[in-house]
């Protein structure tokens, strides 16, 4: 759970479904650090059992505008984000998130995780996509002792990988997602006050102009 739009409204989702709930995130060098305060805040609201952060340091490999000194792209259209890899990716970020996660799940005995992927966002991040989650559904029933065992089977839900942000925004309000607590800024200020102009910000922004729901 970063603390953003997506993830808040994967974990508000989980909750529907009947599940109790541990939140895991990560300080991984990022220059948004905010997040991290987001995603205690959306957790403390929904009331999770259990929140970790784990600080595992991306920043000492760099390579994306996240973790070394490279600009964060500003003011791109729409058009300009629908193509390439954005350097705002974070090498293997989310095949390192999903194996920590997996890691944990099978501490707590869990048969499901649940991360808020989404593959409509204009971003091109290879690690959103549903091939690659199918792929790691595999593996990780490969990979880990209660898979082999047979005491579970592992699966990981991505409610949100096949709708756009305007149907993501309109999920969290019909979920009682705190919006105002929430924070997707690839470069917020001092205060955590989001930019406005980033590829996040801007998809955000028009999530919710096309929902017709107000962004606090």
């Amino acid at each position: 759970m970063s603390g953003g739009l997506d993830s808040s409204v994967c974990l508000a989702f989980a909750r529907r479904e009947g599940y109790t709930c541990c939140a895991l995130s990560f300080d991984y060098g990022q220059r948004h650090k905010s997040e991290l305060e987001a995603a205690a805040r959306v957790a403390g609201h929904f009331g999770v059992e259990r929140h970790i952060v784990a600080r595992i340091g991306l920043n000492a490999f760099g390579g994306s505008a996240l973790t070394a000194d490279i600009a964060i792209p500003k003011a791109r259209s729409l058009e300009e984000m629908a193509h390439g890899i954005p350097v705002t990716y974070v090498p293997a970020r989310n095949t390192i998130f999903l194996s920590f996660a997996l890691a944990w799940a099978e501490v707590l005995e869990s048969s499901d995780i649940f991360i808020g992927v989404n593959a409509l966002d204009y971003s091109g991040y290879p690690d959103c996509r549903p091939e690659f989650i199918e792929a790691f559904e595999r593996m990780a029933n490969l990979a880990t002792k209660a898979a082999v065992e047979g005491r579970t089977r592992l699966q990981i839900h991505t409610p949100l990988i096949r709708l756009t942000k305007a149907q993501i925004v309109a999920l969290g309000r019909e979920l009682g997602v705190p919006f105002g607590q929430t924070s997707s800024c690839y470069d917020p200020g001092p205060d955590g006050r989001a930019c406005g102009q980033c590829d996040a910000c801007l998809l955000r922004r028009k999530g919710f102009e096309e929902a017709g729901i107000e962004d606090r």
